[in-house]
């Protein structure tokens, strides 16, 4: 199970995108409130029923544990001791984690970036505590998938695909959902 986790604040396309790209695929995702209550509110007032509470997560069944930017969406994540903790559990298992925007800087926090490359939005790099910034759209270093901001939501949804069905297994829906044709213009 890949879990995507909603904070007050979260930036929608960099939750909904994803979600959407990795659902097209087969892959099986569901929304996660920290907030206590189903309705979440993103950082441009949309409330998006989440599909599970943090309480209620099995994080046994854990594939992936996905982080949407925005603010304070990034900086309500980086605050939920429950959610941080099970994230580094869940690295420390050798458990899969991805982080867009502003949300990279809590694997940078918990010091699991250390010595890998990582991208985020522009500003946020100082909190990357030991990481390579390399301001790519969408970074991989083995199992940490990170993303530069908003724009990049396709690519990161995209490369998470990759990495569960295999490199190139997203370009079926790239071609299909009319992205490639946009970027080979």
């Amino acid at each position: 199970m890949i879990y995507v986790f909603l904070a007050t604040g979260f930036e929608d396309i960099e939750a909904l995108a994803p979600v959407d790209i990795m659902r097209r695929a087969g892959l099986q995702v569901q929304t996660v409130s920290i907030t206590g209550e189903q309705i979440v509110k993103s950082a441009h007032g949309v409330g998006i029923e989440a599909d599970l509470l943090l309480r209620d997560v099995d994080f046994q069944e854990a594939e992936m544990l996905v982080l949407p930017g925005g603010l304070p969406g990034s900086t309500n994540l980086d605050a939920c001791q429950p959610l941080t903790q099970a994230i580094k559990r869940h690295f420390e298992a050798g458990g899969a984690i991805a982080a867009i925007c502003a949300a990279p800087l809590v694997f940078g926090h918990l010091g699991i970036l250390e010595g890998r490359r990582a991208t985020c939005y522009p500003g946020v790099d100082p909190e990357l505590k030991g990481a390579t910034y390399t301001a790519a759209i969408v970074e991989q270093d083995g199992n940490v998938i990170t993303g530069k901001g908003p724009a990049a939501a396709f690519e990161f949804g995209y490369t998470i695909v990759d990495f569960f069905l295999g490199e190139g297994a997203s370009m079926p829906l790239r071609q299909g959902m009319i992205y490639q044709e946009l970027i080979e213009g």
